[in-house]
């Protein structure tokens, strides 16, 4: 891009009209920032914004957070699905306490040691709570470099992803880059859309390389989906209901016990998806038998809103007991 000033320039002035107007922006605390940033990853503002407010409610600092139980954070995260970024984000805030002594570090290499910090995440904070100037590539402002400088291959390549990161780079500016980045964000959340862009309002058009944008970016063929069911119990008695601790996938919440119980028509079915498999959940009705396992527990009809009980199952559960 031979003239970078102006396009800077062409941005930032669509961007004081146009841009989105969103909590975690009217605030440089790191903290605050950090929460927005993990529950962002894969996952829309408008599903964000609800858990944001109520996040920061109830764990307003790294202190917080730190002294919360694992079940407490996981219960506030129930709904947005991906669960270790939870996780991580509570072992974050007890490393930030214990290590920097509550003050989340300005260096990008040490914001990368923090659990489940990469590249982006250290970058995005780095930009928005420190006004550093730094580039940051997700997949907003990847879809608007890819077509800025109509790159040709694959972005979720190594060879992709590091031009994308050189080319941000080359934009980025010394002076405001928090709101430059900001405006990158919302070009491509807003107008440099993934299907039918609205090139006739780009103001950054005539910057645009790009012959054909809406085939770009490119990405490498997606992996099949895989088909997958899972089998659970419903066992409840006297105003009870039988719960497991999960250790996989859900690690720390509780769900309905697995089964491999086939001998009967399953009493609730539903699908979700997970990374790159669709999973059909059957539960089955069960008679009570005796707890052996230690992870698994009775908890009252009524205690079940207060425990963090993974989407899938908690809505089979609503359904069953309703």
């Amino acid at each position: 891009m031979t003239n970078r000033k102006a396009f800077r320039r062409a941005l930032l002035g669509w961007h004081r009209q146009h841009g989105r107007d969103l909590p975690w922006r009217q605030t440089r605390d790191p903290y605050a920032i950090l929460v927005s940033e993990f529950m962002l990853q894969q996952t829309q503002v408008a599903t964000v914004l609800p858990y944001y407010k109520d996040w920061l409610q109830r764990f307003p600092n790294f202190a917080v957070l730190a002294r919360a139980s694992e079940a407490d954070v996981l219960h506030a995260w129930q709904g947005l699905g991906y669960y270790a970024r939870a996780r991580n984000l509570h072992s974050t805030a007890k490393r930030v306490v214990d290590r920097h002594r509550g003050q989340f570090p300005k260096s990008i290499e040490q914001m990368e040691q923090l659990p489940g910090v990469g590249k982006y995440t250290a970058h995005a904070v780095a930009t928005f709570a420190f006004d550093q100037s730094v580039p940051i590539v997700e997949a907003n402002t990847s879809r608007v470099l890819s077509r800025l400088f109509d790159l040709r291959v694959p972005v979720d390549s190594t060879a992709g992803r590091n031009a994308l990161w050189d080319y941000a780079a080359s934009l980025a500016p010394k002076k405001s880059p928090s709101a430059y980045n900001s405006a990158l964000l919302d070009l491509g959340a807003l107008v440099c859309l993934p299907r039918k862009p609205k090139c006739g309002i780009c103001p950054v058009k005539k910057f645009c390389r790009a012959k054909h944008p809406e085939s770009l970016p490119i990405k490498r063929p997606r992996p099949e989906t895989k088909q997958l069911v899972e089998k659970h119990s419903f066992v409840a008695s006297r105003d009870k209901l039988l719960l497991v601790q999960s250790a996989n996938r859900w690690r720390g919440m509780w769900i309905l016990p697995p089964t491999r119980s086939t001998s009967t028509r399953p009493i609730h079915s539903s699908h979700f998806p997970f990374t790159n498999h669709r999973i059909t959940l059957q539960i089955f009705r069960q008679r009570e038998r005796q707890i052996d396992n230690p992870r698994k527990r009775w908890f009252p009809f009524g205690k079940l809103d207060s425990i963090p009980i993974p989407s899938p199952h908690r809505r089979a559960i609503d359904a069953l007991l309703n």
